[in-house]
């Protein structure tokens, strides 16, 4: 019999992050401080991060070690299995082998606790008693919550509204791990008052949701400030994914010619495919394929340039792929997938041709995440169906050039708190959006001078 499952000891788990920057083929441009459109001083941000963050913010290191205490929280769901798709690949008649990393594992369901844990540590050992941050889906929130649980740490999160009236479980999750959470925009900030006099009924946005966290964070002394995906520490943290695959991948004597993951802000795909990155630039023949919705299409209608990470203009500017910050997307369920950046990290790789960037819509991601349900057993996040939207077309070209493509995803999450979303789409009642060229012209108007 085939193994379906490729599994690594706790002994297995990576003792280092990887870090891409010494392998970017090209310079990384630096945050600009928007007052002065130099170069951000790493020191400017201690105001909302600990020593230790920024430290790993501006490494050039090629990889940083993990601290104990991190790892011995990790090794409660890791190493993560390697499965694969036998029945998927019977279902499509494919010749492509199919692998995907399954995050959805994790106490919290997603990827995101392999950030959270670290960043909860840091600030614990900075002497914060609490954090504040911003969520679109709650996968992040709830892992923060939980991070915040183990370490003895409060957590403020601003759940982006649309979303936390969409999904109330995820904000019950917090809770039960002792998180308070409310929706964004809110009156709690001077940021969100102000949303709310231009526009009372707004859905709101991660970009709105983060200046209401920075705010608060810059605001109380015992409070810093949490981010789970686009800064390059974040990142970091993820490529344990990575890591992991490869070793699993040995055991199934594989290695992939396309990697993909769903792309909102760029932490799923990148712990997924940094790894893989120095192995691409030394001749291996592999494609690295980010997948974001149409409704928000980053990468693939954005510009690169320097822009704010936050709608308010709070936070140093960034150079990524950008809709605006005035971006405002419409309440597709792929919630994590509704920003307006992209990670810097993912952008350089991207306007270098190093990776791809596709984008689907919403039904035809619902449509493929039945599919793999209906064979594999497991419900996806409907961000995680963006990914296995394209790895079903990929699957399928393989069927129709009758070639033995081997495909790796990133499964960044289960989809048990969006049965809403699901119950929808079953009953014919989603529909598809494309953001309008001339609405990302208008919101593209108003990026900073840098």
């Amino acid at each position: 019999m085939s193994d379906y499952k490729y599994l690594l000891l706790e002994r297995d788990l990576p003792k280092s992050w990887y870090n891409v920057i010494p392998d970017l083929p090209a310079p990384l441009a630096p945050p600009l401080n928007p007052a002065t459109g130099q170069p951000a001083d790493p020191a400017s941000l201690e105001a909302i991060f600990p020593h230790a963050l920024i430290e790993q913010e501006v490494s050039g290191a090629p990889s940083v070690p993990i601290p104990e205490p991190v790892l011995d929280v990790l090794r409660l769901w890791r190493p993560t299995p390697l499965h694969r798709a036998y029945r998927l690949e019977k279902a499509l008649g494919t010749p492509a082998k199919i692998f995907y990393k399954n995050e959805g594992v994790s106490p919290a369901g997603s990827h995101k606790p392999n950030t959270s844990v670290p960043q909860a540590y840091y600030n614990r050992q900075a002497g914060m008693k609490r954090l504040a941050t911003e969520t679109g889906a709650g996968q992040w929130g709830s892992a923060l919550a939980l991070a915040c649980q183990i370490f003895g740490m409060e957590c403020m999160v601003y759940m982006v509204k649309c979303s936390y009236f969409q999904k109330p479980h995820r904000r019950t999750m917090m809770e039960c791990w002792g998180a308070k959470c409310i929706p964004s925009p809110s009156d709690q900030t001077q940021a969100g008052r102000k949303v709310l006099a231009d526009d009372p009924e707004c859905p709101g946005s991660l970009g709105i949701a983060i200046s209401e966290a920075v705010e608060d964070a810059a605001t109380h002394k015992d409070t810093n400030y949490s981010l789970g995906s686009v800064l390059n520490h974040v990142l970091l943290h993820q490529t344990v994914i990575g890591q992991e695959a490869l070793a699993q991948l040995k055991l199934a004597d594989a290695f992939p010619d396309i990697v993909v993951g769903c792309c909102g802000g760029g932490s799923n795909f990148a712990g997924l495919a940094f790894p893989f990155v120095p192995l691409k630039a030394s001749g291996k023949k592999i494609r690295l394929i980010a997948v974001e919705p149409t409704a928000c299409p980053t990468m693939t209608k954005g510009l690169y340039a320097y822009d704010f990470g936050d709608k308010s203009g709070m936070t140093p500017l960034l150079k990524m792929d950008t809709l605006g910050h005035d971006f405002i997307p419409a309440g597709i369920h792929a919630g994590g997938l509704r920003y307006h950046g992209m990670a810097p990290l993912v952008s350089l790789l991207h306007r270098e041709g190093v990776i791809e960037a596709i984008s689907y819509p919403q039904l035809e991601c619902f449509e493929a995440a039945i599919t793999f349900a209906r064979a594999e057993g497991i419900i996806v996040a409907p961000e995680t169906s963006h990914a296995v939207a394209c790895v079903l077309d990929e699957a399928r070209k393989a069927k129709e050039e009758g070639k033995e493509k081997t495909i790796l995803f990133n499964l960044s999450g289960h989809g048990h708190f969006d049965m809403a979303a699901y119950e929808k789409y079953l009953a014919g009642e989603l529909t598809d959006y494309e953001y309008p060229q001339e609405k990302i012209k208008e919101a593209l108007a108003h990026l900073p001078k840098a």
